[in-house]
Formats: structure tokens, sequence, C-alpha cells
């Protein structure tokens, strides 16, 4: 909005200049024109946000207009980006997810399993017409950090041509954070799972709930949070979602919801009992190896721009590599430092040093400083 325009203060009893009054009307015509073009949105709805646009159009044309301007552009700027329709169309190939997961985790056959007797469970009940969703429990992912929870969900969303994303439970402090504040309080906004539909521009997207036990560690709170993620998670209620800045119930049943978490052990049972728990083992030194060296190496060596030409490390020196780590359950740590090891190398042929680099154990110091 232009500089010289106001539309904080109510100027009651005065006149509106007609650049600030040309300037409300045009306002209000590209909001009206985002009411009217925005699909699938309710028509209930749609008539209430079209008659706030009536009264700030009365108030404009009588000579005054309150601070709430600012406040309801805003609002429908928000909620016509909301996918009331939008969605993409599920994959329901159980060979393909299979595929999918082995080209991206190594070894975990009996997780992989499980979720692979999820999805078929979905697939089967889409197939046929059916709630597919509503009527398969929760995944739940329990796992020390950096055994692949995060990965292993990204991987059931490709698998079935969702959108992906992610919400850091660790992050919420406040069930606001995850309902949304009333649009009447300064600085309001959406929760997470209504900002998620936003980002990811469709209604069926897979979300998942990251580290969900990390949610704020107030007990008052934790139960309230533990309560709206009961509602969030359950096909009998999150049909009609209310977000509290939105104020219209939102339908959350076509959302893949999984959660992740390192315990369990602050998890309500009423939410617990809506969960399939799938526990994710810690990786032995010899799997890291097999990990490290056949599908995070040549990730990592490919997203610095390197040729496998430019860096091979000698193929014996894997164990080396991976020993620091064993006490680590997960491979987060040993991805940081090979991605170290590749941001040294680059420097090192942009520089004009080298051309390509062969990584022995007389020189793994240098481009292992660690070691």
């Amino acid at each position: 909005m232009p500089n010289d325009v106001d539309l904080t203060t109510a100027q009651s009893n005065s006149s509106v200049q007609p650049s600030a009054e040309g300037f409300i009307f045009q306002e209000l015509d590209t909001l009206n024109s985002l009411i009217s073009k925005t699909v699938g949105m309710p028509e209930d709805f749609r008539e209430r946000l079209t008659q706030m646009i009536q009264r700030l159009d009365r108030m404009a044309k009588l000579g005054h207009y309150a601070s709430e301007f600012d406040t309801l552009s805003r609002y429908i700027e928000l909620v016509t980006s909301i996918p009331w329709a939008s969605r993409t169309e599920d994959i329901l190939d159980l060979t393909h997810a299979q595929e999918k997961m082995d080209a991206e985790h190594y070894g975990m056959q009996d997780v992989k399993e499980r979720v692979l007797e999820y999805l078929a469970t979905v697939m089967l009940l889409k197939r046929r017409g059916q709630d597919a969703i509503g009527k398969s429990p929760v995944l739940l992912l329990v796992g020390l950090q950096g055994v692949g929870k995060t990965t292993l969900a990204k991987s059931v969303a490709e698998t079935l041509g969702r959108k992906f994303i992610r919400i850091p439970m660790g992050g919420i402090g406040s069930p606001l954070e995850l309902r949304g504040k009333t649009k009447a309080l300064p600085g309001a906004e959406p929760g997470q799972i209504v900002k998620a539909l936003m980002k990811t521009q469709v209604k069926n997207p897979l979300i998942l709930l990251d580290e969900i036990e990390k949610a704020s560690g107030e007990a008052g709170l934790l139960a309230d949070i533990m309560a709206i993620l009961l509602e969030i998670l359950d096909p009998n209620q999150n049909k009609e979602f209310r977000d509290h800045y939105i104020d219209y119930p939102i339908d959350l049943s076509e959302v893949l919801f999984i959660c992740s978490a390192n315990n369990t052990g602050t998890l309500s049972a009423a939410l617990m009992d809506r969960m399939e728990v799938v526990k994710m083992p810690s990786y032995s030194n010899d799997e890291k190896v097999v990990i490290a060296r056949d599908y995070l190496f040549p990730k990592v060596r490919e997203k610095s721009g390197l040729q496998e030409e430019e860096l091979q490390v000698d193929p014996n020196l894997w164990p080396k590599i991976v020993t620091p780590f064993g006490y680590d359950s997960g491979i987060r740590s040993l991805g940081r430092i090979l991605e170290a090891m590749c941001r040294k190398v680059a420097k090192q042929i942009i520089m004009g040093e080298v051309t390509g680099v062969y990584v022995t154990e007389e020189n793994l110091k240098y481009y292992l400083p660690s070691w």
C-alpha cells in the first residue's frame, strides 16, 4: 500500500481525499475479484466475505473508514488462497511404492513391510470408492534422531504422488500455533495446519507432524495441544476443523497425516489409540557403511555439483569414516560430514587447485579434519 495513504486510523467526520478514495474502491474491486474467482469456496462463506466488502464500501462512500480495512483485506487475501477444491490424484501402485522405498532406504525391511501393508489398505479402500484415510490409522514413526523418519514420510508422499510438508512440532509452544489466532488480534494469522494447505495449494497433501512429543512441555499447554492433535487426526472431527483465524470449518478429511516421535512418553493415551506405531531401529556400523557409500555419498556429491570422477573415496576407507559415529544411532551427522568434504573439494576445483580428488588414508585428515 502507498505510504501516503493511512488506513490504520479511523477518519470519522472527515472527507476522504480523492486519491485515497480511488485507491480504496480499487482495492475493494480487487478483493471482490479474488472472492469470485476462488474455486470450491462454500457459497455461504463466499456470501459472508461479500457482505464484509459491501460494508466497507458503504463506509468509504460516507467519507470515512475504519482501521479494519487492512485487517479485512489481509484476511480475504489469505482465505482465498486456501485450496478449497484443488487436489492431486493418488498413485495406487504398490510395486512402485516398494521400488521407491527400496531406492531411498537401505535395510529396514520390517519397517518398509509395515508401511507397504498400510499403503495396500489405503489403495484397496480407494479402489473400492471408500474413505481410505478415515478408515486407516495414522502412522506414528518412532525412533531416535537421524534414523530416517522424515525421509520415510517423504517417500510415502512421493509414492502416492502427494505434496509433502513438514510441521516441526518442537516449535509449537501454544495451541494457537496449530489453531490460529482470531483476526481481531494484532498480528493474527492462521495456524500451522491451514498454512500447510496454503503452502502446498492442495487439500490432500501428506502432512508430517514431526517430533510431536516435543510440543510445549508445560503440562497445561501440552494437554491442550494433545487435544487439538486428536481433533486433527480423528476422521470424525477433522471434516470440520475450525481455525480461529479463518473462523469457518475447514475439511481436513483428505489430508494424509503421518506423525513422528523420538519417544512416546508424553503422548496421551487417547492420541496413541488413534495411531499405529512403527518402530524405526537404529543403524549398525555395517549398515551405515552401505548407507554412506551407496546412498548418502552419491546424493551429496551430486547436490554439491560434483561429477563422479571429480570426487571418489577409497572403498576400504568407509568403515573408518563411519566408525566415529558409532555412538550416533542415525546418519544425520554422517551426512553433514560428507557435505563438508564435498564443499571442500568443490572449492579446490573452482580455485583451480585440482581437477579431481581421490580420498585415501593419506589425505583423509585434510578432507575430514575432525578425524
